[in-house]
């Protein structure tokens, strides 16, 4: 798992997010499906180019109010970029690093948009990685009996 984590961290770098990197990949039967990266929808200007964060301007705590930020997720830019057909029983890998040092992003968890995404794409499990040797892994089903929407849970 760590090999397609390394890739998943790879990608990340590509980011343009000035606060946190993700990079996302899609595997079935051991073939990278696609690659996503957090940024801004083609066209519009990236944080890095506007030298500021919405929502760090505005001190929103991570997991929130995720309508203010410019970037499309690494997950979405990955589910958006391949056929439902080959993501139905696949696997997703995370790769978070927090931007200022560098660390990976500590309890990296998929927003609950994302979840709904992930759920919608046929995805089987989610891979992040907690540190460069360790990792969690997340059954989707889990996704689907733990419905934060109907408690209003916010955040991770």
């Amino acid at each position: 798992m760590n090999y397609y984590l390394d890739i998943a961290e790879q990608v990340a770098e590509r980011s343009t997010c000035l606060r946190r990197h993700f990079g996302a990949i899609i595997v079935n039967n051991d073939e990278i499906v696609s690659t996503g990266y957090n940024g801004a929808p083609r066209g519009r200007k990236n944080c890095c180019d506007l030298k500021y964060c919405m929502r760090e301007k505005l001190n929103i705590p991570r997991g929130e109010r995720y309508e203010l930020c410019r970037s499309v997720h690494a997950e979405q830019n990955a589910i958006i970029s391949a056929r439902r057909k080959d993501m139905l029983h696949s696997t997703l890998y995370i790769v978070g690093i927090n931007h200022d040092d560098g660390s990976y992003v500590e309890k990296t968890r998929p927003c609950s948009l994302c979840k709904k995404m992930i759920i919608n794409a046929g995805i089987q499990k989610v891979v992040v990685r907690d540190t460069k040797d360790k990792y969690t892994v997340i059954d989707v089903s889990e996704f689907i009996e733990n419905d934060e929407s109907l408690e209003g849970v916010l955040g991770y």
